[in-house]
């Protein structure tokens, strides 16, 4: 059970952490034109840093299933 909802719960975190990378890379390239997204309230930078931050989370969960399975 516990290993179900771990499971579940990394590949959530893992979607969307690559939902923010993306739109924080979309964001800088349209910034290079001179265009942004008007419903981001957060500069790309800050994006990134949350992705990074929920990723870190991801592989502490990955690394915990490893270690039990061994």
């Amino acid at each position: 059970m516990l290993d179900k909802l771990t499971s579940i719960i990394s590949r959530i975190f893992f979607t969307v952490a690559s939902l923010l990378l993306l739109i924080a890379i979309i964001d800088w390239v349209l910034r290079l034109f001179g265009w942004t997204f008007s419903w981001i309230r957060y500069q790309p930078g800050r994006l990134l840093e949350f992705a990074a931050f929920i990723m870190t989370f991801v592989i502490v969960l990955l690394l915990r299933q490893i270690r039990e399975k061994m």
